[in-house]
């Protein structure tokens, strides 16, 4: 076996080794989210597309990462709860969607997202 073969072979059974045990959770912050008024999901005015990991992409790495979003009054996103996906996808969606934008409301919402990850 290549030196090259050795190399991505030992990666490849870390990264699987890491999402069998480590929690999805641990990537996000550990509060508990309040319940959510009922009303329409916000309209976002500024979405941030995810960097697709390089890491994933060497590992032809797919899949979809949901996430809920509390946002606060003005917009902004003041915490993310990653509801599942795999860690290395889901750091990048953590990322991205920190720096989305919504309209302003008169209340924060919890807002549902899944972002699809294709190394195509």
């Amino acid at each position: 076996m290549t030196h090259s073969r050795r190399i991505a072979s030992a990666a490849l059974s870390l990264l699987f080794w890491v999402g069998v045990f480590v929690p999805v959770s641990s990537f996000a912050q550990q509060e508990e989210t309040p319940t959510r008024e009922e009303s329409p999901a916000r309209k976002v005015v500024n979405r941030v597309v995810p960097t697709y990991p390089e890491m994933a992409r060497s590992m032809n790495l797919k899949g979809i990462v949901k996430l809920d979003a509390m946002v606060a009054p003005n917009g902004t996103v003041k915490t993310v709860q990653v509801r599942g996906g795999h860690p290395v996808l889901a750091q990048a969606a953590d990322s991205a969607i920190r720096k989305w934008k919504w309209q302003p409301a008169t209340h924060e919402t919890l807002e549902s997202v899944e972002f699809k990850f294709d190394p195509r």
